[in-house]
């Protein structure tokens, strides 16, 4: 084991020692049997909301395009994990549809539509408020831009970790073609896509369809029945109608909609399930599988007609208006509707101790203008932006095994209703200077307004007279000065400055200071006023609403092409200064009525790394590809007055680097994340070429949640994942893959509710499958 940590640290120095300074890029594996030319070199992106060469763009983002994501068998966005420095993106949250998206240790804590996602997610332009439904199927996609860092200017909600933009293939309005595939693997994964594209009027009007269908069986095997759970189900179709009746107007409307019927998503025990019993004792419950050993099997006590629901549809309208050769005007219009019906066993047993039923009803409406200036020296984007978003939950939680009396099974069901309204407005600007070919200062300031309103009832049924019928509503409930506190209002000024310099037309150097924000908002697991409020000096204070998380991030880098395109190479370094960060942390391993779920402006964070990524080609038909990050991120202070220490006590926790017998460190921000890959493509006929490769990937030693549970880490994994490929006529193609070749068992989220009879889950990556692909394309 030391000697693989050396290796990892003498790779790392390499890459550091080639790249130290250089800045964001990744693009596709562009495996030819020629040189690039100057013009397949120059990947085109999006990324401050106008096109530009990627080595122009001075912003650190990785560029993953359609054949580059088919390579890396990802079906949805989970498979770009541990390809991106610095990135987490995995299937999360005790659900098959969402997403647990972390940038430079910067997330979201809780599923909850309570709770704002850190990173944005954007879909042709448009924004995807809740992470249910977000896990989005990449089957008619051009490419995914990661960008890494606050985009607090353009892009502006909730993107103070960053930003995933997910561009569409755009409608050809001069030619029919199209594409289409089935696959089948291990754990009978079936997986039919197309894509087609028609003119209707050549020239001015065409329409693309494309689908998917993804079927694949359970991971994980119930040991008491056989049932499985975690597999997959989803149906998804997009169409999208473009017109362009003149050179100066083109109108895109877009319209998608997903279908998702799934078992439940099971994580595994990592602690004792403890039982309650009020004459005033504890009680271990035993599961069918017992916890500690890494295991694909986990009990329910859900029956079998509990699964998961999901339909979320959409609808765009996308305007680019050419008011003059230097001015656009551009109109995003967008409607948005997501419900879900989620059934989820946190404990992961047969017993009723952590078993809910979610049901969400998310709709948003967003509108948002622009206007772009394009001259010689100056270009720019300004725009009002307006979002009203809407979140009806109804959920049930059901604990028969939580509480006893005596012999006496005591049941236990809580309902909750509850109802979150957002509006946000803002108004941003950003602008480029050019002082010279090869000197540009860029710099642009966003102000956001949101506010928030927010009503929750719980109540409670049981055969205990004790706790049937107690109820809590908020902000019914809240003592005076409080009553009445269901409104919230938060706003701040996100400004961005960046000096570029160009040495050459295919280097670019700068350096760049940007503020990022994540609005505040209501605890959306509040059931008593105990969960909003803090006690200092024995004077104790309610905080109906928390604060707004806020970062400013000081990032230097460069990137560049050299040796006639056959080398790329790119790196970044940063430092975050991270306050007010929003923590969900339960209430120690005290067992009693539990059910506290405090949520917390709990401290400050520093957060530092280095970022690294190369694309070599040496010769005619092999593409090398390597990315590395290094993540330095440490609580400066953590303190939560309301949480007793781990194992009980007053003592108040404390989750301090100094000053504090308890040291943490953030959850999912590992120390190293590494990707090397390969691909060598070769003639085997005159028509038929040949491709194999491979990519090795590291993820370091990461935390699964806030306050370091000792279940709930995962120690560093390694995957490897190969494939081999072959092309006849450009036309049609077999393409073998299998994933996790060495079938390693690794952890890539996390459940924390120790309140709750100490629950404590992990949830596993895929095991090794394999696929077999037969695709067309004309």
């Amino acid at each position: 084991m030391a000697k693989l940590q050396n290796d990892v640290r003498r790779v790392m120095a390499v890459a550091l020692a080639a790249g130290l300074g250089l800045g964001g890029w990744a693009g596709p594996a562009m495996a030819d049997t020629a040189a690039p030319t100057a013009s397949e070199a120059e990947i085109v992106v999006i990324a401050r909301k106008r096109e530009e060469r990627l080595s122009d763009v001075p912003i650190a983002i990785t560029a993953i395009n359609t054949a580059s994501l088919a390579k890396m068998g990802a079906n949805d966005l989970s498979g770009v994990q541990g390809a991106v420095p610095n990135v987490n993106i995995v299937q999360g949250r005790g659900s098959s549809s969402s997403a647990n998206f972390y940038i430079r240790g910067i997330g979201q804590p809780d599923a909850l539509g309570t709770f704002d996602p850190a990173v944005g997610v954007y879909v042709d332009g448009v924004y995807l408020a809740r992470i249910q439904g977000a896990l989005l199927n990449l089957f008619d996609v051009e490419r995914v831009e990661v960008l890494r860092g606050p985009q607090g200017t353009l892009y502006g909600k909730n993107t103070i970790g960053g930003a995933v933009n997910v561009v569409s293939r755009k409608p050809d309005l001069t030619r029919l073609k199209g594409e289409g595939a089935l696959s089948y693997g291990d754990y009978n994964e079936t997986t039919a896509k197309g894509y087609v594209s028609a003119p209707i009027v050549s020239d001015v009007m065409a329409l693309s369809v494309a689908g998917i269908y993804d079927h694949r069986d359970g991971l994980v095997t119930d040991p008491r029945n056989g049932r499985l759970y975690n597999d997959r189900d989803n149906t998804s179709v997009r169409a999208i109608l473009r017109i362009k009746p003149s050179d100066k107007l083109d109108i895109q409307i877009s319209g998608d909609f997903t279908h998702q019927r799934t078992a439940p998503t099971l994580g595994y025990l990592t602690a004792p399930l403890l039982q309650t019993n009020f004459l005033g004792y504890v009680t271990t419950l035993a599961p069918a599988d017992p916890y500690g050993p890494y295991s694909y099997r986990a009990s329910s006590s859900l029956g079998a007609d509990k699964g998961q629901r999901l339909n979320h549809w959409g609808l765009s309208g996308t305007i680019n208006y050419e008011l003059s050769p230097a001015v656009t005007l551009v109109s995003v219009t967008a409607w948005r509707k997501l419900r879900t019906d989620f059934y989820v066993d946190i404990d992961g047993t047969q017993y009723q101790v952590g078993d809910v039923f979610v049901g969400q009803r998310q709709r948003q409406f967003s509108q948002e203008l622009q206007l772009k200036y394009n001259s010689a020296k100056l270009k720019g984007v300004f725009g009002l932006y307006y979002m009203n978003e809407q979140v009806d939950s109804h959920q049930e939680a059901y604990a028969n095994d939580l509480f006893a009396f005596g012999t006496t099974p005591i049941t236990f069901t809580r309902y909750i209703d509850d109802a979150q309204n957002t509006k946000s407005y803002a108004a941003f600007g950003q602008a480029t200077y050019e002082f010279t070919p090869a000197l540009s200062l860029t710099a642009g300031l966003r102000y956001t307004k949101e506010i928030k309103h927010y009503d929750r009832c719980t109540v409670t049924a049981s055969n205990l007279g004790a706790l049937n019928g107690i109820a809590y509503c908020f902000p019914q409930n809240l003592p005076a000065p409080y009553t009445g506190n269901d409104r919230a209002s938060f706003d701040a000024w996100t400004p961005t400055v960046t000096l570029s310099y160009k040495p050459t037309g295919d280097t670019l150097l700068y350096a760049s200071a940007a503020r990022g924000f994540k609005s505040g908002g209501f605890n959306g697991r509040v059931n008593s006023n105990g969960d909003i409020s803090v006690t200092r000096s024995g004077v104790t204070t309610i905080y109906p609403s928390f604060a707004p998380e806020k970062v400013w991030t000081y990032e230097a880098g460069a990137k560049g092409s050299f040796a006639n395109n056959r080398v790329m190479l790119s790196g970044a370094v940063f430092y975050s200064d991270y306050r007010d960060f929003q923590a969900r942390v339960g209430n120690g391993t005290n067992v009693g009525l539990g059910g506290s779920f405090p949520v917390l402006n709990a401290g400050k964070l520093r957060i530092w790394g280095i970022e690294f990524e190369a694309m070599v080609r040496p010769v005619q038909g092999l593409t090398l590809s390597a990315s590395v990050g290094y993540l330095n991120a440490k609580y400066l202070q953590f303190d939560d007055p309301r949480r007793t220490a781990a194992g009980g006590g007053a003592a108040a926790f404390s989750c301090n680097p100094t000053g504090s017998a308890i040291t943490c460190q953030p959850a999912f921000a590992p120390p190293l994340t590494l990707r090397l890959g390969a691909d060598y493509r070769f003639a085997v006929g005159a028509d038929t070429t040949l491709t194999l490769g491979g990519e090795l990937r590291h993820v370091g030693k990461q935390w699964l949640s806030v306050d370091n549970r000792d279940g709930l880490k995962e120690p560093g994994y390694f995957l490897g994942n190969l494939y081999a490929q072959i092309d006849f006529d450009q036309r049609y193609y077999l393409r073998g893959a299998v994933k996790n070749v060495t079938n390693t068992l690794y952890r890539t989220d996390g459940q924390e509710f120790s309140s709750v009879g100490n629950i404590q889950t992990v949830y596993y990556g895929d095991p090794r499958t394999w696929t077999v692909t037969v695709g067309m394309k004309f």
